[in-house]
């Protein structure tokens, strides 16, 4: 299993984003050397007969859907083609490596214990920053049009009072500032709101990421019911839970009740459905008691987007605007998936895109059923619940967010053709497939969601 060692690095890599930490590290491609580490281990492994290299359900679908991405960008944005196919080429890259090179269950449980510790210990630095004191920050002119990047320079001040930072000490002339929660490695926080770096320094997409690693913990401790086991879930949850609550994201709150919800409803069924729906209308009362301040305008923000990003598919049904570029006719980024997907690649490379995520869906639920009542099969039912859980609080979390090319939500898409390629080593028999049924029922649902998305954008004045 020689490209391991390059997976684990490249994950590593892109959730912790060492060189933000260590500036010196910045001289080195680190993401392109462990790139070629993954690629090179992959073909020792072909080579040495260790892997078959079984192909997984997804793997047509995200090539198709690559080819077309580019279609979009050279009918589109012929002058963008490059770089942006160059960007998508990194997450593709690592879904591919993922899904191919791990087809043992011994090394899909060593990717999935690095992003259980990769979650646990960036929610703690998550709750770290949480609690840690307000300081002064000065904000990087590079970043232009972001505001809530820069450099904490050591002065305190009161919660949120950037006006101490102008007044207090000694300023930087012309300089500009905020006063945040200034945690570990110079992370701070947004408007008082927990975040990390690199890839995680919206506090949305770090909720999610650490909500959707939580049913690793839960796979682990059911493979041996022990002391220690529940340990570790109590811990993992307790601590998620508490950084979730610290970056103040509702669609995070909502991804760990959808996590949450899958081992709810699969335990016990038709009682964990009735509860949820009891209690849903005593958990909006209890979150729309602690709204944050920004809350109402960001909702709206969201609304404009995705009415935007309809539009502009009305537009272009076919090509859509070109992938990745919707920010080129929208001032913010959609903060839907969904949305972004279907404007940037028209209604061809959305139903590619839904279709990726639905066989997904088909691959995990379909080894959970199949594996239910087999002693034997413990394993594969335990982490195939788990994927189940991953993948339904990603499918939910994605829906607030703009991560439809998103590195993190490629890392899982291909940790499912893991879990494929290591049941397949086991039980050849397995199989999944994307047939004639599954595109109709694909097309039913988009034509379902944007319906009553677009009602409802309508219901609400936009």
């Amino acid at each position: 299993m020689f490209a391991i060692p390059g997976i684990l690095a490249l994950i590593f890599f892109i959730y912790i984003r060492p060189q933000e930490i260590l500036l010196d590290l910045q001289r080195l491609p680190l993401l392109y050397i462990f790139f070629a580490l993954a690629l090179f281990g992959f073909a020792v492994d072909l080579r040495l007969r260790v892997n078959k290299a079984t192909m997984v359900p997804q793997l047509p679908w995200v090539i198709v859907l690559a080819l077309w991405g580019i279609v979009t960008l050279v009918v589109k944005q012929p002058d963008q083609a490059v770089h942006a196919s160059l960007d998508f080429a990194i997450s593709l890259v690592l879904f591919f490596v993922l899904a191919h090179s791990v087809h043992t269950f011994r090394a899909f449980q060593a990717v999935a214990a690095l992003l259980l510790v990769l979650a646990i210990t960036l929610a703690l630095i998550g709750i770290h920053q949480g609690t840690a004191d307000y300081g002064c920050v000065m904000i990087d002119p590079r970043a232009t049009g972001d505001l809530s990047v820069g450099t904490p320079d050591g002065r305190s001040c009161r919660p949120l009072s950037d006006l101490d930072c102008y007044l207090q000490g000694e300023p930087e002339p012309g300089a500009d500032y905020i006063c945040e929660r200034v945690g570990l490695f110079g992370a701070t926080s947004v408007a008082g709101r927990v975040r990390y770096l690199g890839v995680l320094q919206d506090p949305n997409e770090l909720a999610l990421a650490l909500c959707i690693g939580l049913p690793f913990a839960f796979a682990f401790a059911s493979r041996r019911r022990s002391a220690s086991g529940t340990v570790l879930v109590v811990f993992s949850l307790l601590i998620v839970g508490v950084c979730t609550h610290f970056t103040q994201s509702r669609g995070g709150q909502l991804v760990l009740l959808s996590v949450l919800g899958v081992y709810a409803v699969w335990k016990w069924r038709w009682k964990a459905v009735a509860a949820m729906v009891l209690l849903a209308p005593v958990g909006l009362l209890l979150t729309g008691g602690s709204e944050r301040v920004d809350a109402a305008a960001s909702t709206e923000e969201r609304y404009e987007a995705w009415m935007t990003g309809i539009q502009l598919f009305r537009e272009s049904p076919i090509f859509g605007v070109g992938q990745g570029q919707f920010t080129q006719h929208h001032h913010l980024t959609a903060h839907n998936s969904y949305v972004l997907a279907l404007t940037e690649t028209g209604l061809i490379g959305f139903l590619l895109w839904a279709g990726i995520l639905y066989i997904s869906f088909k691959t995990v639920l379909t080894a959970v059923i199949r594996y239910r009542d087999v002693p034997e099969a413990r394993i594969a039912h335990a982490w195939g619940l788990a994927m189940l859980a991953a993948m339904a609080g990603l499918s939910v979390g994605i829906f607030f967010l703009s991560f439809s090319w998103h590195a993190v939500y490629w890392i899982y898409t291909g940790l499912v053709g893991a879990y494929y390629s290591a049941i397949r080593t086991h039980d050849p028999e397995f199989r999944v497939r994307m047939g004639w049924l599954d595109w109709f029922a694909v097309l039913g649902g988009t034509v379902v969601l944007f319906v009553l998305l677009y009602g409802y954008l309508r219901s609400r004045g936009y």
